[in-house]
């Protein structure tokens, strides 16, 4: 499609920073409410988002650019290119990792319960990774899928080709499909500069539409968390646990990064399009270790007590121990909420 949705003079509004904050806003609206269901601190909450978004930012194109150096370091790569994070390019691990390491920076100076907040966080990560897919999907060039003989390959279409009319033209411009720059027929993880092939636009794994898919997977499995009676830090692990299994099998199997440890290699256009294993599936292993050990600690702890609806009101401090059982919250001071 098209990168840009308004450009005004050296300003451009970008869809891919517009959708993921979009999903950002959405996501903290739902944030907020699950912190006044659970008795949080709907204050404190709003107080540390400032200090979570730029980490999120700052982690997501630092874990980035460290796994994918040659883009950034190598030939033809430009280094100053790795802070212009407004032309995509994020690890949504790296995200939460910066999102993680601020919380428990804030909640540790206010004694405040950091799973507890990450819990009722964590429907932002899906509505983020939809939004940030999205994105990439306008941008074109951004989580390209491996060419692929399957049914569902996708052929990009040739730039300018009309796309749903006068709507098309006035939401995505008349210089529709031109960002997507193609690939090598010998194989996508070719670069052009070296393809000795053809350029072609497809068929290819439309791996941002299988991006979006997890994206709404993670959502509804993080919604469903939250509505179990467990420990603090539950709902979080399991959108880690997901996220990572989901993404490890569904995306990076097929996307056109390069692999780390080369056990399997089918890319071209009489191939399936398919690669194991990228450095993304490599940490996953481990990630998915930590949360299915932290989700057993969880499950051994207290459940936490029940939550009787809009009225529980805030708390100034949440418990410090995780899956600590809290107590209910209908009443203060002798009156009932």
């Amino acid at each position: 499609m098209d990168p840009i949705l308004i450009q005004l003079g050296p300003l451009a509004i970008r869809w891919y920073g517009l959708l993921i904050a979009l999903g950002v806003l959405v996501g903290s609206g739902i944030a907020l409410r699950q912190a006044e269901r659970r008795g949080l601190d709907q204050e404190k909450l709003l107080d540390m988002a400032v200090w979570l978004v730029i980490a999120g930012i700052v982690g997501a194109r630092l874990v980035y650019v460290l796994t994918s150096p040659s883009a950034f370091f190598g030939p033809g790569g430009n280094p100053l290119d790795a802070v212009k994070v407004w032309e995509g390019g994020i690890s949504i691990h790296g995200g939460v990792l910066g999102i993680v390491l601020a919380t428990w920076w804030y909640c540790r100076a206010h004694k405040l319960d950091m799973w507890a907040y990450l819990d009722v966080m964590s429907p932002i990560a899906g509505l983020g990774i939809i939004g940030g897919r999205i994105g990439n999907f306008m941008n074109g060039t951004d989580t390209g899928g491996r060419l692929t003989n399957w049914p569902i390959g996708f052929t990009w279409p040739e730039p300018g080709t009309q796309t749903l009319g006068a709507f098309g033209r006035a939401v995505f411009g008349r210089d529709l499909w031109s960002a997507f720059p193609g690939v090598c027929s010998d194989g996508s993880y070719i670069p052009i500069w070296q393809c000795t092939g053809e350029i072609v636009r497809g068929p290819v794994h439309l791996t941002q539409l299988y991006g979006v898919i997890i994206g709404v997977l993670v959502l509804l499995i993080t919604l469903w968390a939250l509505r179990q009676r467990r420990g603090s830090g539950f709902v979080f692990w399991q959108m880690v646990l997901w996220y990572s299994v989901l993404r490890s099998v569904l995306e990076e199997t097929f996307r056109d990064n390069p692999l780390s440890l080369n056990l399997v290699l089918a890319d071209g256009l009489d191939k399936a399009g398919v690669g194991l294993f990228t450095m993304t599936q490599l940490a996953s292993v481990v990630i998915i270790a930590v949360a299915v050990y932290m989700l057993i600690r969880i499950g051994r702890a207290p459940a936490r007590a029940p939550v009787t609806g809009p009225g529980a009101g805030p708390s100034r401090s949440g418990s410090r121990q995780v899956g600590r059982a809290t107590a209910p919250t209908e009443k203060r001071k002798g009156k009932s909420r």
